[in-house]
């Protein structure tokens, strides 16, 4: 490692683009990175209780054949030699995927996640499991089997949920890059918390393997600590997959972001008409929108209203029908191994509208969105309430 080369905790708060960038330029070793990693797992890992399964064997093993490739000449992989954690919900062949679950702690994966096959062919290195609550059905992170995930920033604080092992790893320097999936805010929630980037990506951008890539509200995504490192990661997963039949075609990559937003037209909105935002959050928001009207961007505050029980209606006929549907079926004759709140979740969705309600209230919400989308680039609103 070069003078030039950053050591120590720097090392683990390097950039995932700027370590790339290192390991092309031959001042970083792909050896070195994960080493530096897996030494503040060692350090800080069981404090903050964001990993769960780690591969440090494999990993070193790939470094090694990433640091031989850019020694030869041949042209680096878009990921070379860069790690990624995986949450433990993504299935890794030969490898346990407990989803934060008693039931599934000895499940041990027959074949690669389609996820998991994009992001070795492009040159990523799995050396980590990130933890979820089970069956990721929360918005905090805390299972029988793990135990409770901390905040790096402060202890005493929640990550969220339900990829909370991968917003809370990527902010102690556990991992450059890390996977989440989101159906109602499991991306999003944790990067919140955690201070990180998260991107729930449209239904279709990246493949799932069915059931899951079947559910247009079920999508995997990427958490990082920076858009460009969120981007960069998005782009090794996206495009048609045969196990996925819903992915699009061709793949639609994000490229380099810009930070130019000159000429956007933003829209914005506190509280959705509906919602309890605190004044905090509110004032955060403000933040946001005055910093984007000094780049340059149009930001106006418009009047939509989502209500909370017309969206409780399309989330609770979805989840009965699909996601809490499967959970009842898995937990059947188990329940005193599962958590109090996932018996509690399913028990809740007992008698939920139909699929047919949920599918007029998606409707009637989505109706809402389009006359905002239709004049404005995009819709500002908070990712949590508090």
């Amino acid at each position: 490692m070069s003078a030039a080369t950053p050591a120590g905790a720097e090392l683990v708060a390097l950039s995932a683009t700027d370590a790339l960038a290192a390991f092309r330029e031959r001042r970083l070793s792909p050896v070195e990175h994960v080493d530096a990693h897996l030494a503040r797992i060692e350090a800080v890992g069981a404090t903050v209780n964001a990993i769960g399964d780690v591969y440090a064997d494999e990993a070193r093993a790939a470094a090694r054949a990433a640091e031989r490739r850019y020694g030869s000449g041949e042209e680096p992989r878009a990921l070379e030699g860069l790690l990624v954690a995986v949450k433990d919900e993504a299935e890794i062949a030969g490898r346990r995927t407990t989803n934060g679950s008693l039931l599934w702690q000895d499940a041990i994966g027959g074949v690669d996640d389609p996820i998991v096959e994009r992001i070795r062919a492009a040159g990523g290195i799995i050396h980590a499991r990130t933890l979820t609550p089970e069956f990721s059905i929360a918005f905090w992170t805390s299972s029988r089997l793990w135990g409770a995930t901390r905040n790096p920033w402060n202890l005493a604080f929640d990550v969220g949920g339900s990829s909370g092992g991968s917003g809370a790893a990527l902010a102690a320097g556990l991992t450059p890059l890390a996977t989440g999936s989101d159906i109602g805010g499991s991306i999003r929630v944790p990067a919140s918390s955690c201070g990180v980037v998260g991107y729930k990506p449209a239904w279709g951008r990246i493949p799932q393997a069915a059931p899951w890539g079947l559910d247009h509200w079920c999508h995997v995504g990427p958490l990082a600590r920076s858009v460009a490192d969120a981007a960069l990661l998005f782009d090794a997963l996206v495009g048609p997959h045969p196990r996925d039949h819903a992915t699009l075609r061709p793949a639609l990559r994000l490229g380099t972001p810009s930070t130019d937003v000159r000429g956007l037209r933003l829209a914005v909105s506190a509280d959705l008409g509906d919602w309890p935002v605190t004044a905090p959050v509110r004032a955060a928001l403000a933040g946001v929108v005055e910093a984007l009207r000094e780049a340059g961007a149009t930001v106006e505050a418009v009047p939509l209203t989502i209500e909370r029980a017309l969206l409780r209606q399309a989330s609770d006929a979805h989840y009965a029908s699909v996601f809490a549907a499967a959970i009842r079926e898995t937990i059947a004759g188990r329940e005193d191994e599962t958590c109090a709140y996932t018996r509690a979740w399913v028990a809740s969705l007992e008698g939920a509208p139909s699929a047919l309600a949920g599918l007029e209230a998606e409707g009637e919400i989505h109706a809402r969105l389009a006359a905002v989308h239709e004049r404005y680039d995009a819709l500002l609103c908070p990712a949590m309430a508090i």
